[in-house]
């Protein structure tokens, strides 16, 4: 049940991520208040793939690796649905990591 909150916690924060842009687990742990908790958050996107309201294809890890690639259906679906938005990703990493980052504000 508490994961269950948690998970519905990082769900909100993951819905704000503005198109074409990227957050990380860590910022996304950080904005709730749990900065040592990004593993966590990755579990959350991770069972987030059932549902279409939440944009899990926009959070990557800390140095804009797609590490959650594999829990997309396709071999580069999560790389697909970024470059859709005009986010370029070469070798699995995002290019201009920075210019694509989204900081989620404190909300705790």
């Amino acid at each position: 049940m508490e994961n269950e909150n948690f998970f519905e916690r990082v769900y909100v924060i993951a819905r704000q991520i503005p198109f074409g842009c990227v957050t990380s687990y860590g910022a996304i742990a950080k904005a709730l208040g749990t900065a040592r908790s990004a593993r966590m958050v990755g579990w959350a996107m991770n069972a987030s793939h059932n549902r279409e309201d939440i944009p899990a294809h926009r959070v990557v890890n800390r140095k804009g690796l797609l590490t959650g690639k594999i829990h997309f259906d396709g071999t580069n679906l999560m790389q697909q649905l970024l470059e859709s938005e005009g986010v370029k990703v070469v070798d699995n990493q995002i290019i201009d990591f920075e210019k694509h980052f989204w900081q989620p504000e404190v909300t705790f």
